[in-house]
C-alpha cells in the first residue's frame, strides 16, 4: 500500500486534480463517473475532459428537486440504493459526496459502488464524521429537532435536512478498516469543517456548541474537523481482493 498523504484541510480541488491525472493516464479518452449522492448538487471542475455522468440518490423529497434540475448528468437514478443499476466494472471514477453518512446498510451501498468502478479506477469520498462534535450533535439530535432548527442554522443554498444515520463506516477509523478489508489504497486523507450549521447565520453559536461538546467529552469529539475527503484506489493487482 502507498503512503497516505495527510493534511489538516483539502488543499484546493484534490478531486479535480486526481479525475485529470486519471484522464491524462487514459490518454485522453472519455472517462465515466458515478456521482453516489448528487442530489446535493456537488460537483466536480472537469472542463475540457471528455465524461458521461450517471447519478443516483436516495428518493428524498429533500433531494428528488435537485436531483432533476441538474443539467451535468447523462443519466440519474432515484430509489433505495442496494438497488441502483450499477453493473460490475463500469465506472472509472465513483464520487460520493456526503452520502454514507446518512444512509442504512452503508457498507454493502458502497460495495456495491466499489464492484461497479473498473481495477485501477479512483473512488472519491467527501461525507461527514461520525466521531467529532459536529457529527455527534448530527447523529444524535432527533429528526424533529434537526427539522425545526435547519431554517434557523443552515445557509439559504443548503439541501435538506437529509438524514443522519451514521454507522460506523461513516468515520475516519470506519472507513480506513473498510479499505484494508477491502483491499483498497488510500492514497490521500484531508480533513475539513464544512457543516451547513458552521456555515448559517448562527454559526458562532454552533461553533461554540461544539466546543463545549469536545471539553465534555475531554477532546474524544473534537472540533478542529467535521469533514473527511479521501482519495481511494481501485488496485490493478489481480492477486488483490476484488468485489
Amino acid at each position: 500500500m502507498s503512503e497516505v498523504r495527510w493534511w489538516p484541510a483539502t488543499q484546493g480541488d484534490v478531486f479535480s486534480l486526481r479525475i485529470r491525472e486519471l484522464w491524462t493516464e487514459h490518454l485522453g479518452r472519455r472517462l465515466d463517473i458515478l456521482i453516489a449522492g448528487c442530489g446535493r448538487g456537488d460537483t466536480i471542475e472537469l472542463d475540457r475532459v471528455e465524461t458521461r455522468l450517471t447519478g443516483i440518490d436516495e428518493d428524498l423529497p429533500e433531494v428528488r428537486d435537485a436531483v432533476h434540475s441538474r443539467t451535468d448528468l447523462d443519466a440519474r437514478f432515484l430509489g433505495d440504493l442496494r438497488d441502483a443499476p450499477l453493473l460490475p466494472r463500469t465506472f472509472d471514477v465513483v464520487h460520493v459526496p456526503f452520502l454514507l453518512e446518512r444512509v442504512h446498510h452503508a457498507e454493502l451501498v458502497l460495495d456495491r459502488m466499489v464492484n461497479a468502478l473498473r481495477p485501477g479506477g479512483l473512488l472519491l469520498i467527501r461525507m461527514r464524521d461520525r466521531d467529532t462534535a459536529y457529527g455527534c450533535y448530527d447523529r444524535l439530535l432527533p429528526g424533529w429537532t434537526r427539522r425545526l432548527l435547519w431554517p434557523h442554522l443552515a445557509p439559504e443554498d443548503a439541501v435538506g435536512p437529509l438524514p443522519a444515520v451514521y454507522e460506523q463506516v461513516a468515520s475516519r477509523e470506519g472507513l480506513h478498516s473498510y479499505c484494508l478489508m477491502r483491499g483498497l489504497m488510500i492514497a490521500e486523507d484531508y480533513s475539513a469543517t464544512s457543516g451547513s450549521a458552521l456555515r448559517g447565520p448562527h454559526a458562532p453559536l454552533t461553533r461554540a456548541a461544539c466546543q463545549a461538546l469536545s471539553k465534555l467529552t475531554a477532546g474524544r469529539l473534537p472540533t478542529t474537523h467535521d469533514e473527511i475527503t479521501l482519495v481511494i484506489r481501485k488496485p490493478q493487482n489481480h492477486f488483490a481482493r476484488l468485489i
